[in-house]
């Protein structure tokens, strides 16, 4: 049998075998531990197992086997000051374990272990060597005598080594640990000498850990009724063995990473390898931050979302010293995405999701970072050589430019000084305190602003209200009259600063920002300070009561206090959604001429990627339907129509033809948007949102998707602009793809595959051959198979060799 050699081919071989002896495959749980809030990310394997093994919960199996994805950066686990220097140390890493719930216990763990290195992926027997406790006799007999392991190669330690507790109570037992000899010339002789001085000779890849006590209060220690098994082995270090590399990062798992970052740098190998902690950092700080995203974990100013923030900032830091001054991680994430998306397919699902929360935040953190490194390089050069930064001065950084405290000691270590930790630990807490010293507000969010707007109004800061001109200049200068801090459970307190990396709702005397109304989504924008002192990102806008906005957002910089703001939207995201505004109209009367003037709006979504559109109607469109649609208002978007808008009487308007939204109520005087002039106007609708000027403007229209939404309610999603270009690109790379596939031209793919569909299945009759089930597939040797746990089709009779699987 062929011995696995590439990343898949191992992680695939540990699931399969242990599959083979019984093991049931469970899929990683998230990094966000579901059942353990003591946890700030799962650290190991057994996490999702940790009821079963506590007696609270059971499963329906007795043994299960899984490649986990972890985390550790924190608490004890804390690696990320070795992350780049070391040959070994990662932030996110794959754990590839074997469990067992009372069912077997050591003799078996031990067995399946040495089989699986020996047998499955070939390593020689005299590269390895074991260690257990000193007290636990049990297992070094099973080493010895039962799994054949000379004497010498197995070496007693204590329990700093080979015991370990879940916690100061409850389960706990033995371990025996596998290491891999990287300088077997050393000899038998000095094994014992180098486990006990750790010289580093010995590679620990396998941990096996038998639970077989309870630890009580008072120290002592009673058998578990049924005791149990975790073991818990590094996929990086595994790798590293089989690929033959004393470092993990020239394995298959990080260098397409880390080859992505070097075409964009444009250095050769030799320039790398000079230069390549960062390389090495923004490898793992990447493959981090892209399986927190996908496992819906964002950047933030606390708990998690801090470490994806402080992790993602790290990386671009590193940039820096690549020559990196643009945005450069999500070209990085598509690397990781691409090396990992087979094994765990939520990576691919969430590709946008992610590339998109990247790019913002390298957006978000580029000024601050400037400005916080040249406020700390100040710093360091009034300290004396070898000298302390104080803890407050690294808090300062972190609270009012954003400069995470792990970035501000990596640059103070590099230059040979310490930071006091300490002391940033207490500076963050007199922080908090303060912060806390109002009282969050529990009682109802609705009666908070309307509050709020009265006291605004008696204090003579707005009339009746904030003054909104989403129709106007998109920069404009303006007044913050509040801001409103936002905590971890979305309670809300008045505030007289905001520091960078908080989150905050920001209230202006005049706005020219669009908020959420008739499908169209609400602008995103940024108010910076008229001294420069602080930017404000703002994510939304809304309107909680009647006459008051607020912009909701985070401090990305410096320390946000009432006064002038330049108040600016983005302009290019405002571009998109009228783009897709506008092609809206378009495709409602498009419908009304093409399938009848029953169609009505039922419902839409204006977004600057895409829109979506329902609409009265009790029949799936057709193929040609959709065809005529699109052709009609692409042939309206040439013709470059005017769109005119006005202000006018609402009988008026009805009395004109106007188009009302049903259901909808309106105001004496409504906003009319009519595409095309006078007589010959193609569309004419009652609105109060944004539009392009000219239909040109839209560019290409393109229909995604059609379907149901409920009886007599069909859905459209369509995109226009950068999005239909994208869109095109993409099904025309599909389309060359097929035609080189079949040989033929792509005009000439439809009928290949015609004729294709016709052979197949001809040829099929037969299959799936009788007496077969689909369900999952055991066999080792299908080939489309990619992740464990697929189904196809598979023999009654395992000895059935017509075909071994076919999906």
């Amino acid at each position: 049998m062929r011995k696995p050699t590439t990343s898949a081919e191992i992680r695939q071989a540990f699931l399969d075998y242990f599959e083979e002896m019984g093991h049931t495959p469970v899929a990683s749980s998230s990094l966000v531990p579901g059942n353990d809030p003591t946890l700030l990310f799962t650290n190991a394997g057994m996490v999702q197992f940790k009821d079963v093994f506590l007696g609270m919960d059971q499963r329906p199996y007795p043994r299960a086997v899984t490649a986990q994805k972890v985390m550790r950066v924190s608490g004890k686990h804390n690696d990320l000051e070795n992350v780049g220097p070391s040959a070994r140390h990662h932030t996110f890493f794959e754990m590839l374990g074997n469990f067992s719930f009372g069912d077997y216990f050591k003799s078996d763990a031990c067995r399946f272990a040495y089989q699986l290195l020996t047998e499955v992926y070939g390593l020689f027997p005299d590269r390895l060597a074991y260690t257990v406790h000193h007290d636990d006799d049990e297992a070094y007999n099973i080493w010895v005598n039962e799994v054949g392991i000379p004497p010498e190669r197995v070496h007693r330690l204590g329990d700093k080594d080979n015991f370990w507790m879940m916690a100061d109570v409850g389960p706990c037992g033995y371990t025996s640990e596998i290491h891999y000899d990287r300088r077997p010339e050393a000899g038998l002789e000095s094994l014992g000498h180098s486990f006990d001085t750790d010289d580093g000779r010995f590679l620990e890849i396998w941990n096996l850990v038998f639970m077989q006590f309870e630890q009580q209060p008072d120290g002592s220690r009673i058998a578990l009724p049924r005791p149990g098994v975790d073991t818990g082995m590094g996929l990086e270090r595994l790798v590293a063995v089989m690929q033959g590399k004393e470092i993990n990062y020239e394995t298959d798992l990080f260098m397409p990473i880390i080859r992505a970052t070097q075409a964009l740098t444009g250095q050769s190998d030799a320039e790398r390898e000079a230069n390549i902690v960062p390389y090495r950092v923004i490898a793992d700080h990447m493959r981090a931050a892209c399986f927190l995203i996908a496992d819906g974990v964002r950047p933030g100013p606390n708990g998690r979302d801090y470490v994806c923030r402080m992790v993602m900032r790290r990386a671009m830091r590193f940039g820096t010293k690549l020559g990196f001054d643009e945005p450069f991680l999500a070209t990085v994430a598509d690397a990781v995405i691409d090396n990992m998306r087979d094994a765990y397919p939520e990576l691919e699902k969430q590709r946008e999701a992610i590339k998109r929360t990247v790019t913002n935040e390298e957006r978000r953190f580029s000024r601050a970072m400037e400005r916080g490194l040249s406020q700390l390089d100040a710093m360091l050069d009034a300290l004396s050589p070898g000298g302390q930064l104080l803890g407050q001065d690294a808090f300062f950084l972190h609270s009012t430019v954003g400069l995470p405290f792990e970035i501000t000691r990596d640059v103070a270590q590099e230059r040979g000084f310490s930071v006091d930790d300490g002391g940033f630990l207490a500076a963050r807490e007199r922080h908090a305190e303060k912060a806390g010293a109002g009282t969050f507000q529990a009682i109802d969010r609705g009666q908070f602003y309307l509050q709020l707007l009265e006291d605004l109004r008696a204090a003579g800061q707005v009339q009746e209200g904030v003054v909104q001109n989403q129709y106007g200049d998109l920069q404009v200068e303006a007044n913050i009259l509040a801001l409103i801090r936002i905590n971890e459970e979305g309670a809300v307190q008045l505030a007289e600063e905001v520091y960078a990396g908080e989150r905050v709702e920001v209230v202006l005397d005049y706005t020219p920002f669009y908020v959420e109304s008739g499908g169209q989504v609400s602008d995103t924008g940024t108010l910076v300070s008229a001294d420069g002192s602080f930017v404000i990102d703002v994510e939304d806008a809304r309107k909680p009561v009647g006459g008051l906005i607020v912009h909701i957002g985070e401090v990305i910089e410096g320390r946000a206090v009432p006064g002038a703001v330049r108040v600016e939207v983005d302009e290019a995201r405002r571009l998109d959604i009228i783009r897709n505004h506008t092609a809206t109209h378009l495709l409602h009367e498009a419908l009304r001429r093409r399938l009848g003037t029953h169609v009505q709006q039922r419902g839409s979504l204006v977004a600057p990627d895409r829109l979506r559109f329902d609409f009265s109607h009790d029949a799936a469109l057709t193929t040609d339907e959709i065809h005529d649609i699109v052709r009609d208002v692409n042939e309206q978007i040439l013709k470059n129509l005017p769109v005119q808008i006005e202000w006018k009487a609402l009988e008026l308007a009805r009395a004109e033809g106007a188009m009302a939204l049903f259901g909808e109520k309106y105001a004496a005087n409504v906003r009319t948007v009519a595409i095309g002039n006078g007589g010959g106007r193609y569309s004419y609708e009652l609105c109060g949102g944004n539009h392009v000027p000219e239909t040109a403007v839209i560019g290409l229209f393109n229909i995604t998707s059609e379907g149901a939404v409920a009886q007599g309610v069909r859905r459209l999603e369509a995109v226009t602009g950068r999005a239909a270009e994208k869109f095109v690109a993409v099904r025309m790379a599909a389309l060359s793809t097929v035609a080189k596939n079949l040989g033929a031209s792509p005009d000439d793919v439809p009928e290949r595959v015609a004729g294709c569909r016709g052979r197949c299945a001809s040829s099929s009759r037969n299959w799936p051959p009788r007496k077969a089930a689909l369900r999952v597939c055991s066999s080792r040797t299908c080939a489309p198979r990619r992740s464990t746990g697929h189904k196809c089709w598979w023999p009654a009779s395992r000895t059935w060799k017509a075909k071994p699987c076919a999906r």
